[in-house]
């Protein structure tokens, strides 16, 4: 199975442009597409799930269509939206049971596939609990499941782990990577170890446009000899932040202990880091497309 995105734009009322001649190819595994907030990833996502269609251009599903096969296509695609719907008064295996049933499977056979499909989102412990009682994580989980319930060739995610806590996001994470690789995989997700944690490939989106297509190594290949980490007084923080993209900022004693990408600015003994796909990106927008993501948002992608 093969998607092929060929020379896509959205242009919305008022002329606001999301997509700009998006140009991809995206084969079975797990895909990648990273970016900061309002860069048209969800746009994106939206278009590859058949519920917006393309100012211009076309994507092909298997040679399909989307424009002209929307049901045909929706029949191999499991979707999961940034914010998920659930009925909260039923439990996990009757949501997943009647999602089943609205995808025309039999009730024999949904009654088995809502089983197994919470088991291998690790929900079986909690099917008869009522989804009212889950956390986010959980939700987020149920949500892979009533995407996977007819078993689709293809499952488009978005943001999924906004909001979920480390322990959560790890599981969540492990959910998608064993899901299996005779599938198309696209996460959508502005968190940077969503994407080191899973994916073997990779786009960047920025104002709507891809600026970069390859694999997380790649990347990380162009900021060799880029990530630093210096220790400097509080004073002396917006002098280095000016020049150079802030990773993490750890505060000891008054002292700052900074991790840092870019070119090292004169007084101050910065030592060499190994870059990983975290410092790579940020010197990727840094460098590339000229937007900073603030650390607070870094920071709070790793709580």
């Amino acid at each position: 199975m093969r998607i092929a995105i060929k020379n896509l734009n959205k242009t919305y009322k008022g002329g606001v442009r999301a997509l700009h001649d998006i140009n991809l190819e995206i084969g079975q595994g797990m895909f990648g597409l990273l970016g900061p907030n309002g860069a048209g990833k969800s746009t994106l996502m939206k278009i590859l799930a058949t519920l917006e269609m393309p100012s211009s251009g076309e994507v092909f599903v298997d040679g399909e269509n989307i424009c002209n096969q929307r049901k045909r296509i929706r029949q191999k695609l499991g979707y999961l939206p940034q914010f998920f719907g659930v009925y909260p008064q039923m439990t996990g295996y009757e949501f997943l049971f009647y999602i089943a049933q609205l995808s025309g499977i039999k009730r024999k056979t949904a009654q088995m596939q809502a089983l197994h499909i919470l088991k291998e989102v690790a929900l079986d412990v909690a099917r008869d609990r009522k989804v009212k009682t889950y956390s986010g994580g959980m939700l987020r989980r149920l949500g892979i499941a009533q995407a996977l319930i007819h078993d689709p060739q293809m499952l488009v995610v978005d943001e999924p782990t906004v909001g979920l806590d480390p322990e959560e996001r790890i599981r969540f994470r492990n959910v998608l990577a064993g899901i299996g690789t005779d599938k198309i995989i696209i996460l959508s997700t502005h968190i940077v170890g969503d994407i080191s944690s899973t994916c073997d490939e990779l786009a960047i989106l920025s104002r709507g446009k891809i600026v970069y297509r390859g694999t997380p190594a790649g990347l990380i290949q162009h900021a060799r000899s880029k990530a630093w980490t210096v220790a400097c007084r509080e004073h002396d923080y917006s002098q280095i932040a000016a020049k150079m993209q802030i990773i993490s900022t750890i505060s000891t004693h008054g002292n700052l202990h900074l991790r840092v990408v870019g070119k090292p600015i004169p007084g101050f003994d910065f030592k060499p880091a190994v870059a990983n796909l975290e410092d790579a990106y940020m010197n990727f927008m840094d460098e590339h497309t000229g937007e900073r993501v603030d650390e607070d948002i870094l920071q709070e992608a790793k709580s």
